[in-house]
This record gives C-alpha cells, structure tokens and sequence, in this order.
C-alpha cells in the first residue's frame, strides 16, 4: 500500500496519467538510459534517453518523447510518464521549443513552452531537458554542483554561439565540465561546403573538424567542433562523444537516417 501512494503521489505532482491505462509492450518493458561517464558531483543528475522502453508506433518506436512529430499526443504522454518514473525525476521536465537558435532560459523562470534551445538552473529540483535525433545535446555542471544547463547544439547552434550563450547563462566558465551526448557521428554527418565554411569564417583551426568524401562533399565531426568552441570560452573538461545515433539505428533517433522519426532526451537537475 504504502509503495503504490508513493507511486500515486509522484504522478500526480509530476501532473501524468496513471500507469494502469497503458500496459507494458513486449520488448518495450524496459527503459535505456545513458548516463554519463564524467566526474560530476554526487548532487548532479543526468541521462539521456534511447527509443527503448515506450509505447509509440512506428515509425516512432518507441520511447518517443518528443511532441511536435506526428507522433499521438497520447502516446507522448505516456512516455514522458514512464520517464518520470523511472528516472525517478524530482518534477517534469522543463520542455523547449527547439529553434536552432542561440537562447538560453532559466529553468525557474519558464511558462509554459518557451522557444529557446537550452536552458540553466541554480535550483534544485528543477529538471532542464532537450530533444535530439541527430543534433548534439550538451551538459554542462560545475565542480560545486550548484549550477547546471541542457543545450541542443545541431551545427547551425554551433555557428552561432549556443554554447558560448549557454556558458555565460551559467556565469561564465569557471569550474565547469561539459559531456557531449549521442548525436551523428563524423563518417554520417555529410555537409556542403556551406557548411564547412560557416565554421571556417568563425574559426580557420576547425578546419580539421572536416574530411573531404568522395563525392566531393564533406564529412563533418560535430563533437570536435563542439569541443573547440567550449575551449574558446574556457570550458576544456570536455566528456561524452562516443555514439552515433545515425549508424545505432536499434538505440537511437536519427532524423536525417529516417526523416519521420521520434526524439530522445536529455535531462539534468540538481537533486
């Protein structure tokens, strides 16, 4: 008795439906969560989602969380529930609307869905969240534990500063870790030469970042350009960089392999 009010009781301040409405698909019974290898201090919780572990269709299968892609309102529900619970969250998540653009909002501020891509809190409880399926989720903690941002970075964010405006929202870079989530892989990520030169035109030194293929376009290392911009602002404790969510198609999302697809996330707070 005393498990299930427990259970009840988080539902309901985390505003979801109860689990009884849904049952627990074969193969779907069990959420995969990421958690990242960095030296974070024990105050500091984060994970990143795969599509294991929902009740989405395809071609959304199945722990979709995201609700802007087709997917059933319904469905998107249910799996940000079994999210909560799970993950054993302190609150819902505060969700953006992701724009590929450079804002960057205090969690404890927020209403409703702000348009930002990225988001930062001191407080505890709070729980910053991105959705991705190819683009770069970043963390960012310091070495206190008392600050804390989730910032989704695909290579439009990367030109135009998200990161940069993700530190500075965190009171600039001192002590501060940084752990690079799943996102396309350097051998999958293909660009034009637009691209190469966005980020040439902020920095000659990326030009490593990129390797020429042979179709005479370019093959694009989201995670070393990424590093190269958070030591620009100071941040080098640089972790993470280690999927690629287009190759792992069993674990992960990947717009740009699919096109109709659903969305991982990934969360931090500070318990």
């Amino acid at each position: 008795m005393g498990e299930r009010a427990g259970l009840f009781n988080h539902e309901r301040c985390c505003g979801l439906a109860p689990a009884t409405q849904w049952p627990m698909m074969d193969g779907m019974s069990e959420l995969d969560f990421i958690r990242p290898d960095w030296p974070a201090p024990p105050g500091v919780r984060a994970l990143t989602t795969t599509r294991a572990g929902g009740v989405s269709p395809p071609p959304y299968d199945s722990l979709n969380l995201g609700a802007h892609t087709g997917d059933a309102a319904a469905c998107v529900a249910e799996n940000r529930r079994r999210l909560a619970l799970a993950a054993d969250l302190p609150g819902a998540p505060v969700w953006l609307k992701q724009v590929h653009g450079t804002a960057v909002v205090a969690a404890h501020r927020a209403t409703g869905v702000p348009e930002a891509d990225g988001s930062v809190t001191d407080r505890r409880g709070l729980v910053c969240a991105i959705l991705t399926a190819d683009c770069l989720p970043v963390l960012l903690c310091d070495q206190d534990g008392t600050r804390v941002a989730a910032l989704h970075a695909g290579w439009r964010g990367l030109v135009d500063g998200m990161l940069e405006s993700g530190v500075a929202a965190l009171g600039g870079p001192e002590g501060l870790m940084a752990w690079l989530g799943p996102a396309i892989g350097p051998d999958a990520f293909q660009v034009g030469a637009e691209v190469r030169q966005a980020f040439l035109a902020r920095d000659e030194g990326a030009a490593p970042c990129f390797r020429e293929d042979q179709e005479g376009r370019w093959r694009a290392d989201l995670y070393a350009l990424a590093a190269r911009r958070l030591a620009t602002v100071g941040v080098h404790a640089v972790y993470g960089g280690d999927h690629c969510t287009h190759t792992e198609a069993a674990r992960f999302y990947s717009y740009r392999r699919d096109g109709e697809t659903g969305r991982m996330a990934t969360l931090i707070w500070l318990a």
